[in-house]
């Protein structure tokens, strides 16, 4: 063999080396990357998901649900394509169900009284995720800009009553305990993290409700007399907890009827 044929044998081994470290790097990346994709994927239905299914049914309006299963079934639509050993079909089955649902006025989703700064700050940090969400898919341009707003001042105006759930809460306790002077503070309170919801007709009608309520219970305070009964009582803790919901306290909220 002479010098030339080695030389030319020395080469070829040397080519196929740098093709087969190349395609293996090549291959390495494209693991590496699909496995990006499949997490990313994973972490946005996670995301939603947690939202969906944690946030109390008080602050979910329709859209806000459509919104996030949408979301969720655009990410199983997603990983299906990957082919992953994930449960997707079982999860975009689950999410359907609950879409067709909600288009239906069906699904249920339970109320939480917000009774302690505890669950006032995990509502609020569920609320500000959804804030993102929604601020991440109008950049992404899944959602249009008038969408966009709408839901945004929503949650806005959400985490500011999240707050106002928990004074609420307390005021009645205190009512209850006959602390009038701690009811009213408690109320105030109420009215201040509402009044935050500047431009917002509900919140600016909520605020007005708690000023009659303060200006009852300053009234009972001074006078030594109940001015409500327990039926009446209970009848404006309801409009509250139904404040998101019902059209009629929607469109009026005050405490003369």
């Amino acid at each position: 063999m002479n010098t030339t044929t080695i030389i030319l044998l020395l080469l070829t081994v040397v080519v196929i080396s740098i093709v087969i470290v190349v395609v293996s790097q090549m291959r390495e990346r494209a693991r590496i990357e699909r496995a990006r994709r499949i997490a990313t994927l994973e972490d946005a239905y996670n995301r939603a998901y947690r939202i969906y299914d944690e946030l109390p049914g008080q602050y979910l309006t329709r859209d806000i649900k459509l919104l996030l299963l949408r979301r969720m079934e655009e990410t199983c639509n997603g990983l299906q394509q990957e082919r992953t050993d994930l449960p997707v079909k079982q999860w975009l089955a689950t999410v359907r169900e609950n879409k067709q649902r909600v288009m239906d006025g069906t699904d249920e989703h339970p109320k939480v009284i917000i009774d302690s700064p505890e669950k006032s700050n995990y509502v609020k940090e569920l609320l500000q995720n959804l804030f993102k969400l929604i601020e991440s898919l109008h950049k992404s341009g899944k959602i249009n800009a008038a969408t966009a707003k709408a839901n945004l001042h929503h949650v806005l105006f959400t985490i500011h009553k999240t707050h106002a759930d928990l004074f609420v809460f307390q005021a009645r306790d205190h009512v209850q305990q006959n602390e009038l002077r701690k009811a009213i503070h408690a109320y105030h309170l109420a009215a201040s993290e509402m009044a935050k919801s500047r431009g917002n007709d509900m919140a600016a009608r909520a605020v007005a409700a708690f000023k009659g309520r303060i200006h009852e219970l300053e009234q009972e305070l001074s006078s030594g007399e109940q001015a409500r009964s327990a039926e009446q009582q209970s009848r404006l803790d309801k409009q509250w907890d139904t404040f998101l919901h019902d059209d009629t306290w929607k469109k009026k909220a005050d405490y003369d009827d």
